[in-house]
């Protein structure tokens, strides 16, 4: 079919209606009630529960209706509520229960506060330099607990950070893996580390970049590479960090020079040439304002 009749048979055929996510009232599993649909991703639909043996809120996670059955998709959910029910950090999102039937389904904690990415559009002012380092210092903490326990985060983003009072937690470990070989584009488009756009070997230095493209857009108001348009994997479409490399954080913003050194430090090109997360955490403490040197 030619390109200008295949548009057209684009066009004809009927929309397709994303079948809707769980209502109101459902109760997917025993001891848990849906109250309402917080978000939809490209193939889980999140929603606010209320847990009766803990008598409290909760989040629940399950696969959107129109991914069911996918090969991989419900083992992928599981295994990040097994990890969270496993994990134990300030800093990370708890894991309540998983349940395999009567669809995968996973249980978190309700978090006060706000994402990273919401705060960002939110405020007027730019964030402190005091609350930079602050949240990069707990960001360290967090991954390299996870490093510690074998595994890369590789989607480390505003959006996967939410804040309290100055009180960070990081989420979603739905991408996480071990260190080693990776296809191409593991991650979100405009956070990704040059290494993890291109495929191959990844390290701890992705998640390096990671925490340094968040404090970039935490301290610039916007990511070094442009905004993210929610997409996951390049299919094709540009990748700037393997175009060109990260602009230094003076020229968006003026930060104590340690702090802006160490943010710039995450955003090199090679993982070598990164520093190492204790190296860091360290360097971002002795750059908050009033620490002691």
């Amino acid at each position: 079919m030619s390109a200008p009749g295949a548009r057209a048979a684009r066009e004809a055929a009927p929309a397709v209606t994303p079948a809707p996510a769980l209502a109101p009232g459902t109760r997917p599993v025993p001891g848990y009630e849906i109250l309402g649909h917080l978000t939809r991703t490209r193939w889980l639909d999140v929603h606010d529960a209320w847990s009766e043996e803990r008598d409290c809120r909760c989040v629940i996670k399950v696969l959107r209706p129109d991914r069911r059955g996918e090969a991989g998709l419900g083992e992928r959910l599981l295994r990040e509520g097994r990890w969270l029910r496993e994990f134990s950090h300030p800093h990370l999102v708890r894991g309540y229960e998983t349940f395999e039937s009567p669809e995968p389904l996973v249980v978190l904690e309700t978090l006060t506060g706000e994402t990273l990415s919401h705060l960002v559009r939110r405020l007027r002012h730019r964030a402190s330099a005091a609350d930079v380092a602050l949240l990069g210092v707990q960001l360290c903490s967090a991954v390299h607990y996870l490093h510690r326990r074998g595994l890369l985060h590789l989607d480390l983003k505003p959006s996967n950070v939410v804040v309290d009072r100055g009180y960070a937690k990081v989420l979603d470990l739905s991408v996480a893996r071990p260190p080693g070989p990776a296809p191409a584009g593991v991650g979100t488009l405009r956070y990704l580390a040059p290494e993890q756009a291109r495929g191959g070997p990844l390290t701890t230095a992705a998640d390096v970049w990671g925490i340094g493209v968040t404090l970039f857009e935490v301290a610039c108001g916007e990511p070094p590479f442009g905004r993210d348009d929610g997409t996951g994997a390049p299919d094709g479409r540009c990748c700037p960090q393997l175009e060109r490399t990260a602009p230094p954080v003076a020229s968006r913003r003026r930060l104590p020079p340690a702090l802006a050194a160490a943010v710039d430090a995450c955003l090199r090109p090679g993982p070598p040439a990164r520093p190492a997360l204790t190296d860091l955490s360290a360097a971002l403490g002795s750059a908050r304002p009033g620490a002691r040197g």
